[in-house]
């Protein structure tokens, strides 16, 4: 692993306009990283990114590179570019566990951080490293959200995860889990106990309808739930996935690995909404694809649907008589939306907040996923760090 990624630092051209940091949504000094790391500095390269982004391993592994970083570096333009990812994951894994965060003298200000998913974790971070007292609540018993419970061990090894967790501890910062606010405690009781700055990153957890009949039938099911146990599933040899985005390419490649059969991903389209990588992994683990698949029925068989012709240009020219694809299983993988209103919301369910973060509450901020919509870690991080800097300011205003 070393040698690889030491040779690949090596390709790097070190262009003095790196059209990889301009793909990058976070913007991450990668030619500076590079450098860095071939000049022996491998912790100076790890704390560089860590203050980008403090997800940066995280992102390493779960990005879409072919679109981001290393889909704009100039050696791709003719041969392939630079192996980004591998770099960045090897420099910013490495340094995790080594790292000793400076946190500023404490301002003995509160802060509550409701939901521990990459946005949840983002400011926790960087709240504490400013001093303040900072509570992560968590419902579930183990920090993550999406990245813990919607993204397959296969892709991001839950042990990432729980070195975050110790990192969060020696930071100061104190965990709740098992905590869900909106139940027991509320954001009032929160605010009554002195948390003076309350941030919402509950994310996106109710997953999306097809609108069609047989939804709630006993072997149908949604990927969103699916992903946080596949083991207590009993899906049969035969699964049909319904949807072509990354989140399908995960479920049917965990269904494969629990033992599944045939895994076949219903695409609507003509070309699955997924990373080329994550299409290409899926492929290479037998997932089979079928395109044009206009589901409109699932029966106790399986899909009843319509095959779409398409031209030249994608669009649908002619629809098949309808037909049924056989499965034992069926798995809904349409995107989902936010479960909690905890404040007010947009008219599509997600929190109404301004550029900064400010909900509709003093003193109230959110960001991730329940603001975005289902987006990427990357650009969940990218907008937690204003929120924080948002909510620094508002505390230090507060005298």
């Amino acid at each position: 692993m070393a040698i690889h990624v030491v040779n690949e630092a090596r390709r790097c051209l070190n262009c003095k306009v790196p059209q990889c940091r301009t793909g990058c949504p976070i913007n991450t000094p990668i030619p500076d990283m590079i450098q860095l790391f071939l000049n022996s500095q491998l912790d100076a390269a790890g704390q560089m990114l860590f203050e980008n982004n403090p997800l940066s391993v995280v992102c390493s592994l779960v990005c879409d590179h072919e679109k981001q970083c290393e889909g704009h570096c100039v050696l791709g333009r003719k041969s392939a570019p630079v192996h980004i990812s591998s770099i960045e994951n090897y420099i910013s894994d490495s340094y995790l566990d080594r790292m000793k965060i400076q946190r500023e003298a404490n301002k003995g200000k509160r802060a509550a951080i409701i939901g521990s998913g990459p946005a949840g974790i983002t400011i926790s971070v960087l709240l504490a490293q400013k001093g303040y007292d900072v509570t992560l609540f968590e419902s579930r018993e183990k920090i993550g959200g999406v990245l813990r419970y919607g993204i397959p061990a296969f892709r991001l090894p839950k042990s990432v995860l729980d070195r975050y967790k110790d990192q969060l501890i020696k930071l100061g910062v104190k965990i709740r889990p098992n905590t869900a606010i909106g139940g027991a405690l509320t954001v009032d009781d929160l605010q009554r106990d002195g948390y003076q700055a309350i941030f919402i990153g509950t994310g996106v957890w109710r997953p999306k309808k097809l609108g069609i009949p047989g939804e709630s039938l006993g072997h149908v099911h949604f990927a969103i739930d699916y992903l946080v146990n596949p083991d207590v599933y009993e899906l049969g040899s035969e699964v049909a996935v319904i949807g072509a985005g990354n989140s399908a390419m995960d479920v049917a490649r965990t269904a494969l690995r629990k033992g599944a059969k045939h895994v076949t991903i219903l695409c609507r389209a003509d070309k699955p909404a997924a990373s080329v990588r994550e299409v290409d992994y899926a492929l290479a683990d037998g997932v089979e694809f079928v395109y044009g698949i206009h589901s409109e029925r699932i029966t106790d068989q399986g899909v009843e649907y319509r095959q779409a012709t398409f031209d030249e240009n994608g669009q649908v020219i002619e629809m098949s008589e309808p037909a049924l694809f056989f499965a034992d299983s069926v798995i809904i993988a349409v995107s989902q939306g936010p479960k909690d209103k905890i404040v007010n919301t947009t008219n599509h369910g997600l929190l109404a907040t301004d550029e900064t973060g400010h909900t509709s509450r003093p003193g109230i901020f959110a960001s991730g996923d329940v603001v975005l919509g289902a987006r990427t870690v990357v650009e969940a991080v990218k907008y937690s760090k204003t929120v924080a800097a948002a909510m620094d300011e508002y505390l230090q205003s507060l005298g």
